[in-house]
């Protein structure tokens, strides 16, 4: 009798299991696949990053290096080794997590899992071998897959998903990428870098479409700056495999067909939760319609002992998310009181420049009828960015019109996943707008920009424009 078993080793469930342990509690892991990290370290965040990080360096070469006096003669991409240290990374990335299972005196069981009660898993291995265990408490961490509308099914040889863009053994001459969200830009951004075209097909009329209004229309300029096409408002009716190309057809915004070619069609429409072969019935477990699993303010599901976090239930599909889920529950369940705000869980996009969210959007203040203000300030008006040439994008704060606290933060910069952080720490603590204008901030840096974002919030008063 185990007093927590996790079912899934993500980000979610591998926090939730080392933080159970470090509270006392006697924990089982459940992992179907060899390796340990799930979609995140394996297919998803890791290796993704570890693309995007070789294929800048290689844009680097081919694009900046001349002007910042450094000559390198016909530089080529070695696809087959770029792969092979995305692979070392992933592999070190699970090792490590592997370690920590160790070091926590975490049973891992690898197999599938399968609730006969809510208080009873079956797992069957790979080898067809079942073992029941018991657990007092469950968390259900299974997390997402990619998804895909009738019509653009992968056949994942020339219609591919994110798992398969992740292994590509040769460069596309044109990849055609459906979705202008997270997943579609970034794996789009790779292999532009690399040399492909790249055209997206987007339904809705901005990229991004979840975030900021601003970040959508500031980001596409410098895609297409980059060399991007973009199909906007198209709805797409069918992808075929032709065997050396793909044919997409999508009707227009004027509802007319047209024919989009390429090597190569990524669907990036988004995941969706993943629970097959869990049997929630048999535990007695309720979902929606979505297939997400129906959680309290808890994370608790209808049944009192088990919990669910992550991809499988409502809210942002991020890794961290699910981290910081994953030890909500651990402390919950050991009697502990903690703490987690929904909506100062940043979001951010690897591209190049990065981009970064937190708080509510210009579109969300408008519908809830919140009176704001806004202050944004520009990056290539900073000393850092002339000096490191990467003078593209804007930092925009918004700010409770009345009180002035700060209520969402939204950039494009160079490293804006890392400067996110000061916003959230400042709006975890309640800070108004000019606090952080009144902070002072070390020059020359990109974190000036939010300093500057600030003071035109505040007063409409930055010092460097």
């Amino acid at each position: 009798m185990y007093d927590v078993i996790v079912i899934g080793s993500g980000p979610g469930g591998y926090v939730a299991a080392i933080r159970s342990a470090q509270l006392g509690m006697k924990t089982a892991l459940i992992e179907k696949y060899a390796t340990l990290g799930g979609t995140c370290l394996n297919v998803g965040c890791i290796p993704s990053k570890a693309l995007l990080d070789s294929s800048e360096h290689f844009h680097n070469a081919t694009h900046t290096f001349e002007k910042h006096g450094i000559e390198v003669e016909n530089p080529k991409v070695n696809l087959k080794q770029m792969m092979e240290r995305k692979d070392e990374v992933i592999s070190q990335t699970c090792d490590g997590v592997k370690f920590l299972m160790d070091k926590n005196k975490i049973d891992v069981i690898h197999g599938i899992g399968t609730f006969l009660d809510s208080n009873t898993i079956e797992v069957l291995s790979d080898e067809k071998k079942k073992t029941k265990i018991e657990g007092k408490n469950i968390i259900i961490a299974t997390g997402s897959k990619p998804n895909y509308f009738p019509g653009m099914e992968p056949d994942k040889k020339r219609i591919i998903t994110s798992t398969e863009a992740l292994k590509m053994k040769e460069i596309p001459g044109k990849l055609l990428v459906i979705g202008a969200g997270v997943i579609g830009l970034e794996l789009g951004s790779v292999y532009k870098r690399l040399g492909s075209q790249v055209e997206v097909i987007e339904f809705a009329k901005q990229i991004l479409p979840t975030m900021d209004i601003s970040i959508g229309k500031d980001f596409a300029k410098i895609l297409k700056k980059d060399g991007f096409k973009f199909h906007m408002e198209h709805r797409v009716q069918s992808v075929k495999n032709n065997g050396k190309k793909v044919l997409v057809k999508a009707l227009n915004k004027k509802g007319v067909e047209v024919e989009i070619e390429g090597d190569y069609c990524l669907v990036a429409v988004g995941r969706k939760p993943f629970t097959e072969g869990l049997n929630l019935k048999g535990a007695g477990v309720d979902a929606n319609d979505r297939g997400q699993i129906i959680v309290n303010e808890n994370l608790q599901t209808n049944v009192p002992n088990i919990y669910a976090i992550g991809d499988v239930v409502r809210g942002a599909m991020l890794a961290h998310k699910a981290e910081e889920e994953g030890v909500y529950v651990a402390e919950f369940i050991s009697g502990q009181k903690p703490h987690i705000n929904h909506n100062l869980i940043p979001g951010v996009v690897y591209t190049w420049p990065e981009i970064a969210a937190v708080g509510k959007t210009e579109q969300e203040l408008i519908e809830d009828n919140v009176e704001f203000k806004s202050g944004s300030f520009p990056i290539r008006a900073l000393g850092r960015a002339r000096a490191s040439m990467d003078i593209n994008g804007m930092i925009k704060i918004l700010a409770d019109k009345t009180t002035d606290e700060i209520l969402g933060v939204h950039m494009i910069a160079p490293r804006a996943a890392d400067l996110i952080m000061e916003a959230v720490t400042a709006m975890e603590y309640r800070a108004s707008a000019e606090d952080l204008a009144r902070i002072c901030h070390p020059h020359p840096t990109y974190t000036e920009a939010i300093k500057e974002a600030a003071l035109s919030a505040t007063e409409n008063r930055p010092l460097h424009i």
